[in-house]
């Protein structure tokens, strides 16, 4: 009489011995496609800034994703678009460079936006990149009822149907209600090469602390402020250090931050009648900020111009891009 197997038990054993991967995979779209928010859900915590304004990603940033099977290092990168400036053409750079380097590319479509010529744009341009695989993944799916859902999953596998090649996986996921965000990192994994990890556990970005910080002081600089100004936002820290005469039990941070923006005609906006707007910049970048740090701080921000530094090589120098 055979015995028969614990299928079980076999079940198990298999996935003890399976190798760990690790690796890079990054989020491409076009400007505002839910990239950054996405990310932020697979890392579990905010790691890079988000707002419905686009071209709010201005560098690559990168979240890690701790898995008992792999890791992954998620690279949330700039919107590609058609540049009309410096600063434009560089972000472009970015995004080229990076889906160039990582294991594993992510095109993100919002479900509740038709297929348009710079979804298009991109996706050609990806069908030249042979070796890496690409998954589709259609973000905002809690803005859509089922059909058009399914209209966008049938648009973007004829896209690549037309432009000869495959997609590793197309995807569904809402980043906002959690649906399906779990289960986006199960199909990544797979495509990643074995490697151990390449992170500490327990790191979930290798953004600068001084680069995150101002990245939330600009978030909390982008909300309500006129269409024309999000653009001509800039934030660099100057220097984060600990008030000295405070005790160990009450430690505080000092931070020294400038807002640069274009044109002297801007500052008025920023400031806002009575000081208010910077104010209410400050309260509410401060929190998310402390929440980051684990540590009280206090914030000093001024408004600089820092004239038409989009287009000027050495100011977009100055101010890190």
């Amino acid at each position: 009489m055979s015995a028969r197997p614990n299928t079980e038990a076999a079940a198990q054993q298999a996935e003890n011995t399976a190798p760990h991967r690790a690796g890079f995979a990054c989020f491409v779209g076009r400007p505002n496609a839910g990239k950054s928010t996405l990310t932020n859900a697979l890392v579990g915590q905010k790691v890079a800034i988000t707002s419905n304004r686009p071209q709010t990603t201005r560098h690559t940033v990168r979240g890690i994703v701790h898995r008992d099977d792999a890791q992954l290092i998620l690279v949330d990168t700039p919107g590609l678009h058609k540049p009309r400036t410096l600063l434009g053409e560089r972000l472009n750079d970015v995004v080229r460079t990076t889906w160039a380097e990582v294991d594993v590319i992510g095109f993100c479509l919002p479900a509740d936006q038709k297929l348009g010529p710079g979804d298009k744009f991109i996706v050609k341009e990806l069908a030249g990149i042979k070796k890496t695989p690409k998954i589709a993944i259609i973000t905002k799916t809690d803005l859509v009822e089922s059909k058009a859902l399914a209209e966008q999953l049938l648009a973007v596998s004829a896209l690549a149907d037309e432009l000869g090649f495959e997609w590793a996986e197309i995807i569904p996921v809402s980043a906002v209600k959690d649906q399906q965000v779990s289960l986006l990192a199960d199909l990544i994994a797979p495509l990643l090469p074995e490697s151990p990890p390449l992170y500490p556990e327990g790191d979930l970005t290798d953004e600068p602390e001084m680069v995150m910080v101002a990245e939330l002081i600009r978030e909390a600089a982008l909300e309500g402020v006129r269409d024309e100004l999000p653009h001509s936002i800039a934030v660099v820290v100057e220097e984060m250090l600990p008030r000295e005469d405070r005790p160990a039990d009450k430690p505080l941070l000092d931070i020294h931050a400038n807002v640069y923006i274009e044109r002297p005609s801007q500052k008025g906006i920023i400031i806002g009648p009575k000081g208010k707007r910077l104010k209410d910049v400050g309260i509410k970048s401060r929190k998310h900020i402390e929440a980051l740090l684990g540590t009280p701080v206090f914030l000093d921000l001024h408004v600089k111009v820092a004239k038409d530094w989009q287009r000027d090589p050495k100011q977009l120098r100055k101010l890190g891009f």
